[in-house]
């Protein structure tokens, strides 16, 4: 596996991991989890950026400190289960813009269809956070960061909470260079090119669709 991929092996995540997977998780339980989950991967996808020193004054007395560096962010959520991971991570990275790339995936060749993208002018300034639930074949993610690619980005950070080997290792060696962080990670796809044990279809668990 390269050393760009990062699964996460955190009692916490694993725990919430678990529920988001049980079939009997409601709707509303579901989004709260991905919620959560999103939140607490951010403390690993962050954790290389730069600080730089301050001057504050506390009651006490006038210090010197750290605080995050102006570093552009962009959140990108692939539509449409990505946009159940914004909200989590906007708790820790408020200035983060967002932006939108519409993708969904032909039932017959299993391949992506772009439909919609929106990005802020200056993407290619931003450290990425790409965001799709779902990382199964890698089709999608492909598709969407060639946009990224043809925008100039080249900070780019790819977030799923379920990724199967198969997607994981397409990725890894199409884009070297971009991190990829799981929080859970499967062995298997089915024919239909769905992940098992996988959780389902995400954006339908997230929005009450079938």
């Amino acid at each position: 596996m390269s050393d760009n991929v990062f699964i996460f092996g955190h009692p916490l995540i694993q725990h919430k991991v678990s529920l988001l997977r049980n079939k009997n998780t409601s709707m509303k339980d579901f989004r709260d989890l991905v919620d959560e989950l999103s939140m607490l991967m951010v403390y690993e996808i962050t954790k290389d950026f730069e600080l730089v020193e301050t001057e504050i004054e506390t009651p006490m007395a006038v210090t010197k400190t750290k605080i995050l560096s102006d570093r552009k962010v962009s959140l990108v959520p692939i539509l449409r289960a990505g946009i159940g991971m914004v909200h989590g991570i906007q708790q820790l990275l408020p200035n983060a813009r967002v932006g939108h790339i519409g993708l969904y995936r032909d039932h017959d060749t299993h391949e992506p269809v772009e439909y919609y993208c929106k990005l802020p002018p200056d993407i290619a300034d931003s450290t990425v956070i790409v965001l799709d639930p779902m990382f199964a074949t890698g089709g999608s993610i492909a598709a969407a960061l060639k946009i990224l690619y043809q925008k100039g980005c080249t900070d780019i950070r790819l977030v799923c909470l379920v990724a199967a080997r198969f997607g994981v290792e397409r990725i890894a060696r199409e884009f070297p260079e971009v991190k990829i962080y799981c929080a859970a990670f499967d062995e298997e796809l089915n024919p239909n090119a769905y992940i098992i044990p996988g959780l389902g279809d995400a954006g339908d668990r997230l929005f009450g669709t079938k």
